[in-house]
């Protein structure tokens, strides 16, 4: 009989480990673990179409992948991106496998390119301005990114005419410095 406690103990540890393996990382995106820039930069590559969302405080700006806000970097050389290394983290560059797609919202054709990067990875631009994501920006919609200074430059929605809109962000942008 011992022998039968001790396997119905084993078996009940077993199960409460295997069901708390599948607590705490939902899809929700909550306080499991989130994408790593690189992760980020690499799922991007397959969310090829780039697309315009209004905002009333911003007027309408560029979005990627899931729909997640995109970026200028005043520091760029059009289209040649200056943003690599702790930079690149910070601020993922928007890669592509073959060409962009312009999307829904006034998005123009003709202003979408792509520019090679030193590590050899396509990067999507907009009237020859790299485009990246903010990794302060965790949802669509968010410009926490918006207006900061970081590595060197300011940092800038891009509105679908191919310009920096120096507007501030309606929550008042922010995020922590790099």
């Amino acid at each position: 009989m011992r022998n039968g406690v001790r396997g119905a103990t084993v078996a009940a540890a077993a199960s409460l480990l295997i069901l708390g393996s599948g607590c705490g990382n939902g899809g929700d995106g909550g306080s499991g673990a989130s994408e790593s820039p690189s992760e980020h930069a690499e799922s991007s590559a397959n969310a090829k179409t780039v697309n315009a969302r209004s905002d009333g405080g911003l007027g309408t700006y560029l979005t990627g992948g899931q729909n997640k806000t995109l970026y200028l970097f005043e520091k760029d050389k059009s289209p040649e991106s200056t943003c690599s290394g702790a930079c690149a983290q910070a601020w993922p560059p928007m890669i592509v496998k073959g060409r962009p797609v312009a999307g829904e919202g006034g998005v123009e054709k003709d202003l979408l390119g792509t520019s090679e990067r030193r590590d050899g990875k396509t990067q999507v631009t907009y009237k020859d301005r790299p485009l990246y994501y903010y990794q302060g920006d965790q949802k669509a919609g968010q410009t926490n990114g918006q207006g900061l200074d970081q590595f060197g430059a300011k940092w800038y929605v891009l509105g679908t005419d191919g310009k920096a809109v120096k507007k501030k962000a309606k929550d008042g942008g922010g995020g922590g410095g790099y």
